[in-house]
């Protein structure tokens, strides 16, 4: 076996608890990482930083600097990105509305360690019918989104993503409907991109995600049906498990590696991914926070639900999530140093990717115009 103190000479302050890290994995039972492969590559570090947003009064958020602007690679991706949605008969009637709301460009930030357009697209794709799902099943009223057939849609949507096997004449109606509903269509397409470059755990691993995610979804559905007054924690509960964590799910899939199964579920990995992917949400509340308060049937939104609670100002209430934000960033950064005395460099290149996803997500919140209240 290895000598453990071979990987405790990197970051300061870890101590025993870095022995202990090192014991969890090193027991035999777990194998620590797959043979290194040319996508991972070691990376400058992250700077972090505390970040202006909005016109700039707001309190800042504390969030890596964005690793890479490219414009170029972006247009490229997300006009790959608009020419698949007009294909499978995504958005129709609005595909200039879903060009200028720049997928592609938020995934060429979030994903600065892949140069490879093929590769970004797949990760544009998911998220673009990821964000498709919410639109026209969860969140946008006029788009025809209605709490009352959420939980039946999604169900449709599990089955887009991961099939379940022949039933006869039954599975040949399933498949009818599957085929009939863009929505479904772009889930069906994104998943079989993403299956050419994955691995089946890796598969897996999104698919299981995405059912996840949408439990929280029918969650958001069934409260806004009942009328239902939601405390502010019941709900951060559900957006913790529909976060961008799903997005970054796919970070190693795009890289060209993996991160292994039993690696990437150990207790610390995920709760540093999952501190990351609520961290970059937040973000998202704050940013959709007026445009959702417009809809005649307000999806749920921290900041919403904490003005509401506590009977303060809507700016009062985002400054307390820029709080929560910050507070899980700054704890991501400690899992962070804490989880480098890890001997594998898929992880430690996924754990980098993480914090290049919150840079890059920051930016594109700040500059799309998505959550614009005068969009057209």
């Amino acid at each position: 076996m290895p000598d453990p103190s071979a990987f405790l000479a990197g970051p300061t302050g870890l101590g025993t608890s870095a022995v202990r890290l090192f014991a969890e994995l090193a027991d035999g039972a777990v194998p620590v990482h797959c043979a290194p492969g040319p996508r991972v590559t070691r990376q400058p570090p992250l700077t972090y930083a505390m970040r202006p947003w909005a016109d700039g009064s707001m309190p800042p958020l504390y969030c890596p600097l964005t690793v890479r602007v490219d414009d170029k690679l972006a247009t490229l991706v997300n006009e790959r990105l608009v020419e698949w949605a007009e294909e499978i008969g995504l958005h129709e009637g609005r595909i200039e509305q879903f060009r200028q709301t720049g997928f592609g460009r938020l995934i060429t930030l979030a994903h600065p360690d892949v140069d490879d357009p093929d590769r970004l697209l797949l990760a544009a794709q998911m998220n673009a019918a990821w964000w498709a799902s919410d639109d026209y099943y969860a969140d946008e009223t006029e788009l025809g989104a209605d709490p009352e057939l959420l939980a039946g849609r999604l169900a449709l949507a599990m089955s887009s993503m991961d099939a379940p096997p022949p039933a006869d004449e039954f599975t040949e109606q399933l498949d009818e409907h599957l085929s009939a509903d863009p929505v479904l269509v772009s889930l069906t397409s994104a998943r079989q991109h993403v299956a050419r470059h994955a691995t089946p755990s890796q598969i897996a691993r999104v698919n299981l995600t995405s059912c996840q995610m949408w439990v929280s979804w029918n969650a958001y559905g069934a409260w806004r049906q009942s009328g239902e007054q939601v405390e502010a924690w019941r709900y951060l509960a559900a957006r913790q498990h529909d976060s961008f964590y799903t997005s970054m799910t796919l970070i190693d899939i795009a890289g060209g590696y993996e991160v292994p199964a039993n690696l990437f579920y150990k207790p610390r990995v995920h709760r540093a991914a999952m501190r990351a992917g609520t961290a970059a949400v937040i973000v998202n509340d704050l940013h959709s926070a007026l445009k959702e308060a417009a809809d005649e049937r307000p999806d749920c939104n921290l900041v919403l639900l904490v003005a509401e609670e506590r009977g303060c100002s809507l700016r009062e209430a985002a400054e307390r999530a820029v709080a929560l934000h910050n507070d899980m960033v700054a704890a991501f950064e400690a899992d962070c140093r804490e989880l480098a005395a890890l001997p594998s460099p898929e992880l430690r290149q996924f754990l980098w990717a993480l914090g290049a996803w919150l840079g890059g997500s920051f930016e594109w919140h700040s500059t799309t115009n998505r959550y614009s209240t005068t969009e057209t």
